[in-house]
């Protein structure tokens, strides 16, 4: 039984006294993939380094995270953009828009989301999704970017019912960590209405730890708690919700689409 960690940023600073146990950890709990998202240029090098000490298991992305589209985001675009001219990538992420920390930066964060979903849909890349009290104007986006083209991973979902049905009409997996083990995590109501088929597993480490953890530095070997509430969730045995899902990863990751 092995699962697929796809978002999960073990190169934080959070984990440099202890990322090769850490990681080893998560192995030995059957957490076998690792997908990376990037945040900016800064992380760049930690990343790829990352990459070289584990290439078995760690799958790379490249993107410009939405709380980090400052004054210099053409820059940062630009890096993005030498990066997938040298080398390959898995997706292109985290994306999107963030009006949790800083409202005043929308329009730029909307420019940087779509400018990013086109370079995706250049290379035909999946595009992992970052939304915070943005739904609305994430789905904007969406609307006029949608097409076959377009698809990839609803990361960290926490919204309603309905607006999980409107990420999966726009072609996204559901991205489900540690919040879905929280009391007032909402989305534990519902989630079983929503086929196994569009949902795959992350942390989000280090942040986001499901319980009994949360509070505390997350880290992936706790995928598998998150596993097992989809499981007591949905009805299934623990090992056919890691079989599904982690194909689910495969659907999004390693499938040529159009």
């Amino acid at each position: 039984m092995t699962f697929t960690d796809t978002h999960t940023h073990l190169y934080s600073e959070s984990f440099d006294e202890d990322q090769a146990e850490m990681i080893q950890r998560a192995i030995d709990a059957g957490v076998t993939r690792f997908f990376i998202p990037a945040i900016d240029s800064a992380y760049t090098e930690r990343m790829y380094a990352l990459e070289k000490a584990h290439p078995d298991a760690v799958y790379l992305m490249m993107g410009l995270h939405p709380t980090h589209v400052k004054e210099n985001y053409e820059e940062e675009l630009a890096h993005i953009e030498a990066q997938f001219a040298t080398r390959d990538f898995y997706a292109v992420g985290e994306i999107g828009i963030d009006l949790y920390w800083d409202k005043s930066t929308l329009a730029i964060q909307q420019d940087a989301f779509t400018r990013q979903i086109q370079l995706a849909k250049k290379y035909k890349k999946p595009i992992v999704i970052h939304c915070r009290e943005a739904f609305d104007e994430v789905f904007e986006i969406l609307e006029c970017e949608k097409g076959d083209d377009l698809f990839g991973i609803f990361h960290c979902f926490t919204g309603t019912k309905e607006q999980a049905e409107k990420a999966i009409s726009y072609n996204m997996k559901l991205g489900i960590g540690g919040v879905a083990t929280f009391k007032n995590g909402k989305i534990d109501q519902f989630l079983a209405e929503i086929p196994l088929e569009h949902i795959v597993l992350e942390t989000d480490a280090p942040y986001l730890s499901p319980v009994p953890y949360r509070g505390k530095r997350n880290e992936s070997s706790y995928l598998v708690l998150v596993a097992e509430k989809l499981a007591t969730i949905y009805q299934k045995p623990l090992d056919e919700i890691a079989a599904i899902t982690s194909k689910n990863a495969d659907n999004i990751f390693f499938t040529k689409h159009a």
